[in-house]
């Protein structure tokens, strides 16, 4: 006996339009069972996770800083899922770019001038789209998996990144730790209420992002040509479309993506470059991706509640006692449920015994 997904001939739109809501009220189930089993009072650590990281004006600035990153990555993500081609290494990226729009305040740092910001923010977006060109080149010319490629390549970024601080980048005056000189002034990304809290432009930045690609991928002749192509490669290629040239822009666009939120996170939220610059963004951006829809609007909101997330789990780790696995599974529970939702409403789950299987293909 096994299981098998059956396609199902109409799809509920009103259960599709639901599918978030339903998932994240499931997320919400599991995690009181598991804080539950944890000896954790489950309505204290779900206040801590939730409400606590909105009750200050500081922790929403904090809650901004957090969702900028993410937004801006699952964006760029939107344009590779939609058109199938699967971006898993956004946090390497991330991190290229950070690196590539360091190198001004790091190497050149009497270099002080108003358009040092600039070109920092268009060098770091050149710097995550040129790394993301590398599995994108792979597929297109060996046929690489880009899942494995891209992915691969993270580590590659994380271990040049740790190299950097440590060696030839790091810090003459900073006691032999592993980090970079501290950015000027130049080079720091301004406060948007600088009297309430300590969120930057980057936020700005990410709701922009979003405008642009939302209207991109609804309005233009492009972002048809990544939906046909995503959805029926050979549908477009009756229609004129390169399946190359997809794969390139697919991965271009969210690297630049990727790149901006590096930089902006680098020059914004930390002002150096540190071995670790990332939590996890470039790979919790895929839960806030398909958490908002592929739309990019969508990507907006789940931005958010993802970065609440971390902001409470934040909360939950100091005043509950959680440890950061239980906070991350907690986080990746969001995606299990949000693919399962989605599976089970375009699916239907089928019992078949293998007498049945080997009747069905007799007749």
């Amino acid at each position: 006996m096994r299981l098998e997904l059956v396609k199902r001939p109409q799809q509920s739109t009103l259960f599709s339009a639901l599918s978030p809501f339903i998932a994240f009220g499931l997320t919400i189930v599991a995690g009181a069972i598991l804080f539950a089993a944890l000896g954790k009072d489950p309505v204290e650590t779900l206040y801590y996770y939730f409400i606590d990281p909105l009750t200050e004006t500081w922790s929403l600035h904090e809650l901004a800083i957090k969702a900028a990153p993410l937004i801006l990555i699952a964006v760029g993500l939107s344009v590779c899922f939609l058109s199938s081609n699967w971006n898993i290494g956004a946090e390497g990226q991330f991190i290229m770019g950070a690196i590539a729009g360091s190198v001004l305040p790091v190497l050149f740092p009497d270099f002080q001038f108003w358009f040092v910001l600039p070109l920092m923010l268009i060098m770091g977006m050149a710097g995550g789209a040129a790394y993301a060109f590398i599995p994108a080149l792979l597929k297109v010319r060996f046929n690489t998996n880009e899942i494995l490629s891209s992915l691969m390549l993270v580590y590659v970024a994380q271990l040049f990144l740790d190299w950097l601080v440590r060696g030839p980048w790091r810090n003459p005056q900073g006691f032999n730790f592993p980090e970079t000189r501290n950015f000027h002034e130049y080079a720091i990304l301004p406060e948007i209420w600088s009297a309430s809290g300590r969120a930057h432009w980057g936020f700005v930045f990410a709701i922009v992002a979003a405008l642009i690609l939302w209207f991109m991928l609804s309005k233009t002749l492009k972002g048809f040509e990544v939906k046909v192509l995503g959805q029926s490669p050979r549908a477009g290629r009756f229609a004129g479309f390169s399946a190359g040239r997809m794969v390139v822009f697919a991965f271009l666009v969210s690297g630049a993506m990727a790149g901006l939120a590096g930089i902006s996170e680098v020059s914004g939220a930390i002002g150096q470059l540190r071995p670790t610059i990332s939590p996890g963004y470039g790979f919790t951006a895929i839960i806030v991706a398909f958490l908002g829809r592929l739309n990019p609007l969508g990507i907006v909101a789940a931005g958010l509640i993802l970065a609440l997330t971390y902001l409470g789990g934040e909360a939950a780790q100091i005043s509950v006692g959680l440890s950061d696995k239980v906070v991350r599974a907690f986080q990746g529970s969001i995606l299990f449920f949000v693919l399962a939702c989605d599976t089970l409403i375009h699916y239907r789950v089928r019992l078949v015994r293998p007498a049945q299987k080997a009747e069905a293909a007799h007749v």
